[in-house]
């Protein structure tokens, strides 16, 4: 067996996963991590407390609309103490399941911050140095809070100190339409919040297909106090136990209770020892690395948020999974794979491979099929039917390229797509596997049937004449 000893830098979802392959694989395994426990920004403050609480502004949303139905609810009573007990009681629990399977596996966790000293020597917290044969640097990243926002003191939020859940604010001014911004906006408007929402660019969530942002741009119309796009702020101070925010646009002033800035995330590349290794960086400060996630030094891989592109957790873990396939000598040239993402508002939004936008960036030709969530069963039975399923195909091949989904449990769905898109599959099979009704999952075989003209809950015409039982 292997008996290399690697050293995992970082013990969020990409270096707990490649510590505990590694350990599969027979290798001798350290994890450091400067938390407690293993699970990194995404368990302790990230992905799953953010989750917990928009599970939270769901359950209360739900109670709301529930009322069309002829079920009427009385206003919830939040227990802010609880609700904080509750997400740390889950989080512990996560956190001691992670400790118990490095215990089962044999992984050595230590708590404590690494320097590198040179390309196979580090030192914890400068205490005696550690060697070892291979590093994995998966040290993820931290939000970016612009000096326009330091006057302000507490009074600005970031998506780590929201989670915090201190106050519910009576204004809070999100700055920042991307996921996290909406994800924390939609959390803070369900517990009673007056959420106003800028954006620089003219549309919520930029970069991804509109047709997709459409359905959750109207729901939060109703949920925000206000969504301003094509804007800036320009500054801002306390007034009066407020702070007086000055725009750019025709919306000229506001004044706000909290700021909660989600304008993007840093790498944690800085105070670990980079400078005595040969790692070389970009000039925002992510590690440059090579197809097989292999840094400057050769001894050191880098994985997740620290080597820039999509910063998302399941990305890190098939990373961090793929370095320890080279590391035990299994072939390292594979192929591309999808990466899903989603955006845990609601609607949820999720897509994966290619995406009718980057289609039109690259001007590739493409053939777009949807299938409208009005037409479904499942969809009218839960009162949402606000969504849309779409494939993106090859018009040539009829070959799957890209999938999106916007709707109620997006997320849960996108893996068919992800499976679809690795797999080289096409319209046809996708028509042709058999969905459980009423669900939402036959939105997917329903949107492959409507490219050949035959979903049977919408009349759409054939966007070809290859009938479907003799495309290839």
């Amino acid at each position: 067996m292997n008996k290399k000893r690697v050293i995992v830098l970082g013990a969020g979802p990409g270096g707990y996963s490649s510590a505990f392959l590694a350990a599969d694989r027979g290798m001798s395994v350290t994890l450091i991590d400067e938390n407690p426990k293993p699970g990194g920004v995404c368990l302790h403050r990230g992905c799953i407390p953010s989750k917990s609480l928009l599970h939270l502004a769901r359950l209360i949303e739900e109670t709301r609309n529930a009322e069309a139905c002829g079920l009427k609810f009385q206003p919830p009573e939040i227990d802010l103490n609880r609700i904080r007990e509750w997400n740390r009681e889950v989080i512990k629990k996560m956190a001691n399941g992670l400790s118990s399977l490095c215990k089962q596996r044999g992984v050595e966790f230590v708590n404590g911050r690494a320097r590198f000293l040179d390309g196979n020597h580090l030192v914890i917290d400068d205490k005696e140095p550690l060697t070892f044969d291979h590093c994995i640097l998966a040290t993820g990243s931290q939000p970016v809070c612009p000096p326009l926002f330091a006057e302000i003191g507490e009074r600005t939020l970031t998506s780590t100190s929201a989670l915090e859940l201190k106050e519910i604010p009576e204004s809070l001014l999100v700055v920042g339409g991307g996921y996290i911004g909406l994800e924390m906006g939609t959390v803070y408007a369900s517990l009673g919040s007056r959420v106003t929402v800028v954006e620089m660019t003219g549309d919520l969530l930029p970069g991804v297909d509109r047709d997709l942002v459409r359905p959750l741009h109207s729901r939060l119309k109703s949920q925000f106090q206000a969504i301003y796009l094509n804007t800036q702020v320009v500054s801002c101070e306390l007034k009066e136990n407020q702070v007086a925010v000055q725009f750019t646009g025709d919306i000229k002033t506001g004044n706000y209770d909290r700021i909660l800035v989600a304008v993007g995330r840093k790498p944690n590349t800085v105070g670990i020892g980079l400078e005595s290794t040969g790692i070389k960086t970009d000039g925002n400060g992510f590690i440059q690395v090579n197809e097989q996630f292999q840094t400057g030094e050769p001894s050191i891989s880098a994985i997740g948020d620290v080597i820039g592109g999509v910063m998302l957790a399941h990305k890190a873990s098939a990373e961090g999974k793929t370095v320890i396939d080279i590391l035990a000598g299994e072939n390292s040239t594979q192929k591309t794979r999808s990466v899903p993402a989603v955006v845990f508002t609601d609607p949820e939004i999720a897509w994966c491979g290619l995406t009718e936008t980057d289609a039109q960036t690259s001007n590739r030709k493409v053939q777009v099929v949807k299938f409208p969530w009005g037409a479904s069963g499942r969809a009218q039975t839960l009162g949402r039917p606000d969504g849309v399923t779409k494939l993106i195909l090859d018009p040539d091949t009829e070959q799957v390229l890209g999938m999106g989904i916007s709707g109620v449990g997006a997320g849960e769905l996108i893996g068919e797509g992800v499976l679809a898109i690795d797999n080289d599959l096409n319209a046809k099979d996708l028509a042709h596997s058999i969905h459980p009704h009423p669900t939402l999952s036959e939105t997917i075989m329903e949107t492959a049937e409507a490219f050949y003209g035959e979903a049977t809950h919408i009349y759409k015409r054939p966007r070809k004449s290859t009938e479907r039982g003799n495309s290839q």
